[in-house]
């Protein structure tokens, strides 16, 4: 099997590329960025982030062995003391993305993308845990999902890889375009449009036009999409996308599904029609987002030749993703944990889920604000009075300037609302609030860092 490696000759293909002492490059199979990881006889590409520059550590890049380095053409004369090759570009960042569009193209492995307002991670872990049944796969470590980490995605990727799992994520115009281009994708997933980056997007409309680039550049290249007919914004696109795999849970599609019931502790019962095999199962993970997640992963393993063993298989495997929807049993307490980020979308089926959980009829829910809303930041969180109705919600504590505005929003009404003005206030009421025979959400935006209430929690039932 012949090795993947950077040649001369792609170096040479770099637009804006000049290299200097090219009779000293020898072909090489990695790429780095992280002088910390380095390895002997690797490629370093110097990129300059918002906290640190790449150009800082290129002696260190040196020293461990690098043969090679990518820097910008202005910071030419800081390394000429250098005994290798080194290329220079009028930007690294660019030069790291066209290189690691060559390298996709030398790979034999079927790419798969994956984009969406929500369940993106969830679902290429999904995904990637069901085709390696069948293949060997690399798939995007984290959500390492922006223009840096589906390069480095790729690189991590060898003659050996069979099928590629990439995660592309956007909170601006032009993103997705741009990592699209670089995976050229052979299927694609956009798992729903919601309010995710509505500041930056606009509306679902801006949503949908930013995710959807990476349908366009599968249809492209020749290959498949797999569209989700329960959100009302991407069923239309089946007609646009002729050569499409459709599933959902409220038609009939390409791959169907059906909920069947729930187990005391909120567990989703499927039911998934294949052509015409029959699979139910009871699922390892909580929450009809998770149950939707599946289904679509699913449709890409039965796009790949997955049979119906391979996919029950993998889906006995199945444990949850850290800070997603992650359900803990402690003493007397179910603890939710979603503390990984939140929308309103999101939110909701945080609620849903605990309105599935028998096990106590006592509902608890501890939010932090949601971020990037723009100018429907109040109505948004005040619109989640809603779910919280509707989920049999009866007790809310809330943090953040947004959150506010709900637990304002709730005060005359039969639910237990009670806002904390900050972080530490919070925390001592959680160090002695009873929350024993409840089931208890934790949630609310990355920056909230809502993790740490959690712990707080879990603290209390360990000690």
């Amino acid at each position: 099997m012949k090795k993947v490696l950077i040649t001369l000759q792609d170096l040479f293909d770099l637009p804006t590329a000049r290299i200097y002492s090219p009779e000293l490059f020898n072909s090489v199979r990695n790429v780095s960025i992280d002088t910390r990881t380095i390895k002997k006889n690797s490629l370093y590409v110097a990129i300059k982030g918002s906290k640190f520059d790449g150009h800082s550590f290129v002696n260190n890049a040196y020293k461990k062995g690098a043969s090679a380095v990518i820097i910008n053409e202005k910071m030419l004369s800081k390394f000429d003391n250098l005994k290798l090759p080194i290329i220079t570009v009028k930007d690294t960042t660019k030069a790291l993305g066209q290189l690691a569009s060559l390298w996709r193209n030398k790979l034999n492995a079927k790419i798969i993308g994956i984009t969406g307002s929500n369940g993106k991670t969830s679902t290429k872990e999904i995904t990637s845990l069901l085709l390696k049944e069948k293949y060997k796969v690399v798939s995007t470590a984290s959500n390492n999902n922006n223009h840096i980490g589906v390069p480095l995605t790729l690189f991590s990727a060898n003659e050996k890889t069979e099928v590629v799992v990439l995660e592309l994520g956007t909170n601006h115009f032009g993103e997705i375009p741009y990592t699209a281009a670089i995976a050229q994708p052979d299927f694609s997933l956009i798992t729903n449009i919601g309010y995710s980056h509505i500041e930056f997007l606009k509306t679902p409309a801006g949503v949908k036009k930013e995710k959807q680039a990476l349908f366009d550049e599968t249809i492209t290249r020749g290959g498949v999409v797999i569209i989700n007919s329960d959100d009302k914004l991407l069923k239309p696109l089946t007609t646009k996308y002729p050569k499409s795999i459709t599933y959902g849970f409220s038609a009939k599609n390409t791959v169907s599904g059906k909920v069947n019931g729930y187990t005391v502790d909120g567990r989703t019962i499927i039911e998934v029609k294949l052509k015409k095999e029959k699979i139910c199962v009871e699922l390892p993970l909580f929450g009809m987002i998770n149950a939707q997640n599946i289904l679509a992963s699913i449709a890409i393993a039965y796009s790949l030749g997955l049979s119906k063993n391979d996919i029950l298989n993998g889906i006995c495997k199945l444990k949850p993703v850290k800070q997603r929807l992650n359900v803990k049993q402690l003493k007397n307490t179910i603890l939710i944990d979603d503390t990984y980020n939140a929308n309103p979308a999101s939110m909701n089926a945080a609620f849903e889920l605990m309105s599935k959980i028998n096990l106590y009829k006592r509902k608890v829910a501890i939010l932090g604000d949601m971020f990037e809303l723009g100018a429907k930041s109040i109505q948004m969180h005040e619109g989640l009075a809603t779910g919280i109705k509707k989920n049999g919600i009866s007790i809310l504590f809330t943090v953040g300037k947004m959150m506010k505005n709900l637990s304002d929003f709730l005060q005359h009404s039969e639910i237990i609302a009670q806002h904390f003005s900050n972080r530490n206030k919070l925390i001592k009421f959680l160090e002695e609030c009873n929350l024993s025979n409840s089931v208890v959400l934790v949630k609310g935006s990355r920056g909230m860092k809502m993790e740490e209430f959690l712990q707080v929690i879990e603290n209390r039932e360990i000690n």
